[in-house]
């Protein structure tokens, strides 16, 4: 009932909830309700926090995360003087939560700030936890001290299902990644951390009934199961629910490498099928699914059912003969045999089934949840046929999109006009994911973060909440805050191209790196090959997916071109072109020393030739001169030119500078 009225209250909110994107608060997710006043609440070493009501150890170490949090953001030690001194700031909890935590728990928090005292008041100590996060976003710097703006918020989520997906299947996270993401996550109020364990290369998992699948699937990498239960504990600290997923029926090939009667093929090692058709097979993944149900509590378990290369079933005679036994049509037919096998499997073990989207079939049980990487209309066609989904599609943070991209991805799109009330609550929300082929865990965190606060709040915050130019400017401020949980997604980048240049400031080699960015989607598999061990250490793995620089430098030049600049754009304009003429000389001496930076010695050339055809179309533009056309149609022939990938990058800045080129008069 609390889902529905989220759900109800999400689709109708009043109109003055857009008046938050004109506000000065930098909060990301943007909450449901907020009324700004006048005044502050300073923070000094007089501040004191409470805890009173409902009172657990989790809400203590809740307590004091967000002290140390806030120490780091003021530079004030609070962590043990703020619970001395007198409070000011109240943290009131009405009751427990569930003990394992459930999908459409209430968040809700109410949050009041004035210019003397802070009130936190929550059902739960999950509420408690978003609203303590909301206050410290709201910690700001001014001419006289650290304050909070005045301000009354409630707050509560539009979906129940906020997730991020790390794939620890094709390569190996380290527990710290793992953790310090879930620190993020907590940061911007995602409550589901999907953990993946298991590839065609990779089982990562322990397993004490089949022990073969890590000591001889996993390299010698894999998590304990008391590890697995210190990050369950560790999420559910931060109101996150950990679900798993063994993918199943494909997929699986290091399952093979201990327990090849599993496989369809005829050579484990090359097998990637699981076999459907022995009963052996079942009671298999009956031992193995009831111990791992045993090891996660939540309710929900994901057994994956994707990409499943059906041929291998189609092409076995020993598959066949049962298929034709059994009046099985085709290979998705029996993976749909497998899907209701396992999902009883799954149900006998008291859980939940999840599945992407190829084990929705017509005889698919109803109680399947559907993971979508096809897109709302799959997501909604499922509603429509009465089942509860998750959508990841616009959601994948490998494929390099832009936060924009994501951001303006919702998981009801336009679908939402054409479902009922009880379809849209089927739609549970969305997710995330972190897929490991071509991202190791050093730079993770810089394909994770911060573009994923931007996908938390289109799950978290009213739908109209939908401003572009907002969603970065808060992003920004919120980039640098998750710093301040671990989180090494700025830092990454210098350390790998200092340990790619050999230098200790590789200057030049910044100044390049700022304004290139890799392929977008899935056109870096295409331009470079790439294996679960393939090095990661070029410069494409080394920049952020987004270019901010290029993109600031892309609105400018669209201003300058449609005559609305300001003098401080054309300044800007200017000092960043210069800046990247004069780059290749600097740089040039330097790529020579270091294979793995040679092969950007073409793309700092271009940078430079780019950079030139700018400023003079910038001079052009300012003094209102003609271009001969056969000057400007060869500077738009190689800014076209150039825009294409070298060295697997994109050079971001020149479209914006053919949007200058274009806007000047020819002759």
């Amino acid at each position: 009932m609390y889902f529905l009225l989220l759900v109800f209250c999400a689709l109708s909110l009043p109109g003055n909830l857009l008046a938050q994107e004109k506000n000065s608060l930098a909060l990301m997710p943007m909450p449901a309700n907020v009324v700004q006043g006048e005044g502050e609440f300073v923070i000094d070493g007089n501040f004191g926090v409470a805890l009173e009501g409902y009172k657990e150890p989790r809400l203590e170490r809740a307590q004091q995360r967000f002290l140390n949090i806030l120490s780091k953001e003021t530079g004030i030690p609070l962590w043990r003087e703020a619970i001395q001194n007198q409070p000011h700031f109240i943290i009131r909890v009405a009751g427990p939560s569930a003990a394992v935590q459930q999908l459409g728990e209430d968040e809700s928090y109410h949050l009041k700030i004035s210019t003397t005292d802070v009130q936190l008041t929550a059902p739960n100590p999950i509420g408690a936890l978003r609203g303590l996060q909301t206050f410290l976003q709201l910690v700001r710097i001014t001419p006289k001290s650290f304050s909070v703006p005045v301000a009354t918020i409630d707050d509560q989520p539009r979906y129940p299902w906020r997730g991020l997906l790390i794939d620890s299947g094709h390569r190996f996270v380290p527990i710290a990644a793992i953790k310090r993401n879930l620190d993020g996550m907590e940061a911007v109020k995602l409550n589901v951390f999907h953990w993946r364990f298991a590839d065609n290369l990779g089982f990562h998992a322990e397993s004490k009934k089949f022990p073969l699948l890590q000591e001889k699937g996993s390299g010698g990498f894999y998590y304990s199961q008391d590890e697995i239960r210190d990050v369950i504990a560790y999420a559910r600290d931060r109101g996150i629910r950990v679900v798993p997923e063994f993918d199943m029926p494909c997929h699986t090939t290091s399952w093979f490498l201990g327990y090849p009667d599993l496989t369809s093929g005829k050579d484990p090692s090359h097998s990637s099928a699981i076999d459907p058709t022995r009963e052996s097979t079942y009671v298999f993944l009956s031992g193995f699914i009831g111990e791992m149900a045993a090891l996660f509590p939540d309710s929900y378990f994901h057994t994956g059912g994707d990409e499943c290369n059906v041929k291998e079933w189609e092409t076995n005679p020993r598959v066949q003969e049962y298929m034709r036994a059994h009046s099985i049509r085709n290979g998705a037919a029996l993976q749909v045999v497998f899907t209701t096998r396992v999902q009883k499997i799954v149900a006998d073990h008291k859980k939940v089934m999840m599945g992407w989207d190829e084990v929705l079939q017509p005889n698919t049980p109803k109680d399947v949840v559907i993971q979508t990487w096809r897109g709302q209309d799959s997501l909604a066609g499922a509603a429509r046929s009465g089942y509860r989904g998750v959508l990841s599609f616009g959601y994948y943070i490998d494929l390099n999109q832009s936060a924009a991209e994501h951001y303006l991805v919702d998981p009801l799109g336009e679908n939402a006009a054409s479902l009922t009330l009880d379809q849209k609550v089927r739609v549970l929300g969305g997710e995330a994911t972190m897929w490991t082929d071509i991202v190791s865990h050093e730079n993770m965190d810089n394909r994770i973060w911060p573009r994923t606060a931007a996908i938390a709040e289109r799950l978290w915050s009213p739908q109209q909440v939908q401003d572009v130019a907002s969603m970065y400017r808060r992003l920004a401020i919120e980039s640098q805050r998750l710093e301040l949980y671990g989180l090494r997604h700025r830092l990454i980048t210098d350390e790998m191209l200092e340990r790619m240049s050999g230098e200790v400031d590789p200057g030049p080699l910044k100044v390049l790196a700022a304004v290139v960015q890799p392929p977008r989607m899935y056109q870096r598999q295409e331009l470079r090959s790439f294996s679960d061990f393939t090095p990661l250490n070029h410069l494409d793995d080394a920049v952020p997916p987004e270019s901010d620089t290029a993109r600031e430098f892309s609105e400018i030049a669209k201003r300058i071109a449609a005559g609305e600049a300001t003098p401080q754009d054309w300044q800007q304009a200017r000092q960043w072109l210069v800046l990247w003429r004069d780059n290749d000389a600097k740089l040039q001496p330097l790529l020579t020393r270091s294979f793995l930076t040679q092969e950007l010695a073409p793309v700092s050339r271009n940078l430079a030739q780019v950079a030139a055809i700018g400023l003079q179309a910038l001079d052009d533009l300012h003094e209102n001169r003609f271009v001969k056309a056969d000057i400007r149609q060869r500077n738009i022939e190689f800014l076209e030119s150039s825009e294409k990938p070298q060295a697997v990058l994109l050079l971001m800045i020149a479209s914006p500078v053919e949007t200058l080129v274009q806007a000047s008069r020819s002759q």
